[in-house]
């Protein structure tokens, strides 16, 4: 079965999960980026140089990369509720076939099937 014939009551209900997932992602993240803000703010010490611990700087690039993807992964699921209003959603962009629901119920935000998700990733 396929989005198409599906009802879009899961469909939303899925993508709502996946969002306050993510949601409570950046917020952890963010949380986390502040703290070490703080921390940045009041160590007088070069801690670049701490051989016991990570540099201050690491942890900065390490969260904000997370925080990125996140960030980037909650736009896929706004491109989606764009595409469920428009009734586009569970249609692949690629070759214009249903997504199968499966493969939504699996990964909600997903824009391709997987033979067009699988040729477009290599």
């Amino acid at each position: 079965m396929s989005a198409r014939g599906h009802g879009t009551a899961e469909l939303r209900g899925l993508l709502d999960e996946l969002r306050a997932r993510i949601e409570a992602r950046i917020a952890r993240v963010s949380a986390e980026l502040d703290e070490l803000a703080r921390a940045r703010r009041s160590e007088s010490d070069d801690d670049e140089h701490d051989p016991e611990g990570v540099p201050l700087s690491t942890e900065w690039s390490r969260l904000s990369g997370r925080l990125d993807a996140a960030r980037a992964e909650l736009s896929g699921v706004e491109e989606s509720e764009r595409r469920l209003a428009a009734g586009e959603y569970g249609v692949c962009t690629a070759c214009g076939r249903a997504i199968p629901i499966a493969r939504l119920r699996a990964r909600p935000a997903a824009r391709t099937c997987v033979p067009c998700g699988e040729r477009l990733a290599r």
